[in-house]
């Protein structure tokens, strides 16, 4: 699998993300409704695919399964 696409976001991690897409996404909807919301699909596709191309540039992983098989791999 590319490193880039390596999972790297944990099980809360991706909680918060769909929490926030979602909040985002509805202001499309509700309140100003703006197509700013549309910025909500951003951390809805990265909780989907439990990669954050961001986390995978400057290193960061909260997945712990991903981590557990990094150090076992090493």
């Amino acid at each position: 699998m590319s490193k880039l696409l390596a999972r790297n976001v944990g099980t809360l991690d991706r909680v918060v993300r769909v929490v926030l897409g979602l909040g985002l996404l509805s202001l499309t909807v509700v309140g100003p409704q703006t197509l700013w919301g549309l910025i909500g699909l951003v951390p809805l596709a990265t909780a989907a695919l439990g990669s954050c191309p961001a986390y995978s540039l400057i290193g960061v992983s909260t997945c712990k399964v991903d981590q557990a098989a990094r150090q076992t791999h090493s």
